[in-house]
């Protein structure tokens, strides 16, 4: 595709050659005089490149550059051709430098050179992106369950067909989509993963959609949002089930056409994405009470994977431990002693595979000196140990929220404080227990 470079620059004769110029060397080219005509014009294009007098008649360059720094390559064409204005335009922010007059060779070498180096620091977020992904546990496990939540991705993983994912807290949606993604033709490109909860509506949406300078209060510059940063690869909204409803209407407008515009921008974009979405809710239940889009429901279950819990496939919790042990000792190998092992077993893990890799890491550190994992080792965990049979006493007939409020506390009493431990057990995400021990005032 063709790249279009937008040129700012006050004189009409002088912008009208350059843009003549980069055509004949095979790129688009818009021209504009002013700082005000060049933000009017990047509401309806997304330029390659600027090139931009730095001495415009109504801002500066160091402003301009200032506002626009990292969201485009800028070029700055400056009538002051000392080492001392090139050091200073580039520290500012800009790509490049050219004098005036313009060298044709020197242009066309220039704008060639910023583009490729904006394509390789492209390349290499995304390439540190997909090699953080791949330290991430693989899919183990050989149950009958696990075998079939395989089948389904070698199924549809090829397909461009939007995937909704389901299980527990922990049980692994993000690596059933990750291993989606490794299977589609967008494997080359970046999976992005979308928070879905904790995030007030609007800040939701500027993170999804980005947004204009200037859409709301602290908005002093555009933002790209995360379908953009996605773009040509997969977006995965990971616990749908939370986002508001004025969200799910405009996430279903996305679905449907393709399209979508920034938080206070005009301009229509192209959402070249695949859709994956995981919750860890009843979300036909949710549909039928009315707190889901139904059009939205059917649109993300066109293809279903259940992910199960750990307890539903016992038969992985052996492997899925020696893994774990193994990632966690590669200097110093270690091992599971056979009582340890039975205890691991025999554990309902409410947290799942999240909660199961927290305990290993625990008893990595207590059995260090050993260089084995004997049961005293998972002493914290409850059918190790004797006595941790949970009460809750009330002198009266308690409140929903009074039974949360002693359930909670007497959770995390019992796992030390730990509150990413005590949100696998309670089955729920640790942004959502921090907002528990906010409501409740439980903060030590």
């Amino acid at each position: 595709m063709k790249k279009t470079l937008l040129v700012v620059d006050d004189d009409p004769v002088f912008n009208a050659l350059l843009c003549r110029q980069l055509e004949d060397m095979g790129f688009g080219a818009q021209g504009v005089g002013s700082w005000r005509k060049a933000q009017a014009m990047l509401l309806e294009m997304e330029p390659a490149a600027i090139i931009l007098d730095y001495k415009l008649p109504d801002k500066d360059g160091a402003g301009i550059i200032d506002e626009l720094r990292g969201q485009y390559p800028i070029i700055v064409l400056t009538g002051f051709g000392s080492i001392r204005n090139a050091v200073s335009v580039i520290r500012q922010g800009a790509a490049d430098y050219l004098t005036k007059p313009v060298d044709l060779d020197e242009l066309e070498l220039t704008v060639r050179r910023v583009l490729e180096n904006a394509e390789l620091r492209e390349l290499n977020r995304f390439y540190r992106s997909r090699l953080a992904s791949q330290r991430a546990a693989p899919m183990i496990g050989d149950s009958p369950a696990m075998r079939e939540a395989r089948a389904h991705i070698d199924a549809v993983g090829p397909t461009e067909t939007t995937v909704l994912i389901l299980g527990e807290s922990g049980s692994g949606k993000e690596m059933v989509a990750q291993a989606i993604h490794e299977k589609s033709a967008r494997a080359a490109r970046e999976l992005v993963v979308v928070d879905s909860c904790g995030l007030q509506e609007n800040l939701f949406e500027s993170e999804l959609f980005g947004h204009e300078r200037g859409a709301f209060t602290g908005a002093d510059r555009r933002k790209k949002g995360l379908i953009e940063e996605a773009a040509g690869g997969t977006l995965f909204l990971d616990e749908i089930g939370d986002i508001a409803p004025p969200i799910q209407a405009k996430l279903l407008r996305v679905m449907e056409t393709g399209t979508f515009r920034r938080l206070g921008g005009t301009k229509t974009l192209v959402a070249d994405v695949r859709f994956l979405a995981a919750t860890n809710r009843d979300i036909g239940r949710m549909v039928k009470d009315g707190h889901f889009r139904a059009d939205l429901y059917f649109r993300l279950s066109r293809f279903v994977i259940n992910v199960p819990p750990l307890r539903e496939r016992r038969g992985d919790i052996a492997p899925l431990s020696r893994h774990f042990v193994e990632m966690l000792t590669r200097v110093a190998p270690m091992e599971i002693a056979p009582g340890a092992m039975k205890i691991l077993a025999d554990y309902d893990w409410p947290g799942n595979v999240r909660e199961l890799r927290n305990a290993l890491e625990r008893a990595v550190i207590f059995a260090r000196p050993e260089r084995t994992i004997r049961p005293d080792h998972l002493a914290f965990i409850p059918c190790a140990g004797a006595g941790d049979d949970l009460t809750l006493r009330f002198g009266r007939e308690p409140t929903l929220e009074e039974i949360e409020h002693e359930y909670l506390k007497q959770t995390l009493a019992r796992n030390g404080g730990n509150r990413q431990k005590a949100a696998a057990v309670l089955g729920i995400s640790e942004r959502h227990i921090y907002r528990l021990i906010e409501k409740y005032e439980l903060r030590s």
